[in-house]
């Protein structure tokens, strides 16, 4: 993923999007289309091990779960669908607002993000999506790096990410606006390559 393999002389919409055929998948940021590339087994293995956790931890609350693939439209106040120009597939995310949800995804920003890091996603994890989910009002983003064992932690304030939190992937660690999710880093399976 990263690089452009639609027109980039063309501006795409969620109505050119959900014209495409569903493989391969893409995401659109501010009407660029980026291809998404498969993930591979260890790096679902990662992703599912944080799912269950995150799930187990809220279950019961209102705060919802979803695991990719699932559209996130980041539109402009009320824009309507066919003209939203940034549509991503987060990891993971946890949306707390029931009124962002639909049968088509979410609309609006999830309070929580995390995305496990493949060699061929992280200059587009790190820049590219960092930006859009700041500019969105993210509440909370985790770019999670299993191969270096590492965690990169934006936590949204006044508007800004700022500098990042970076922590070990070791013990136990707590969501900060969900302190009722914790990842126990040690159940995760990080000894081999993700991708």
């Amino acid at each position: 993923m990263g690089l452009p393999l639609r027109n980039t002389d063309k501006h795409y919409t969620y109505a050119d999007y959900r014209s495409w055929p569903e493989s391969p998948r893409y995401e659109l940021v501010d009407g660029v289309a980026y291809a998404m590339s498969s993930p591979r087994r260890r790096h679902q293995e990662v992703l599912g091990e944080i799912f269950r956790q995150v799930a187990n931890a809220l279950e019961g609350r209102p705060c919802r779960p979803y695991i990719a693939p699932l559209d996130v439209r980041l539109s402009n106040a009320d824009e309507a669908d066919d003209r939203v120009d940034t549509v991503v597939q987060p990891d993971l995310m946890v949306v707390c607002d029931p009124d962002k949800l639909d049968e088509l995804g979410c609309r609006g920003a999830p309070d929580w993000i995390i995305e496990v890091l493949s060699p061929s996603t992280a200059s587009h994890d790190h820049i590219l999506k960092r930006r859009v989910y700041e500019r969105a009002g993210v509440r909370e983003y985790w770019i999670a790096h299993p191969v270096d064992g590492i965690v990169t932690i934006y936590a949204l304030n006044a508007g800004n990410y700022g500098k990042p939190e970076v922590v070990e992937m070791k013990g136990v660690l707590s969501v900060a606006i969900l302190p009722e999710v914790a990842i126990d880093w040690d159940r995760l399976p990080l000894e081999e390559n993700p991708e």
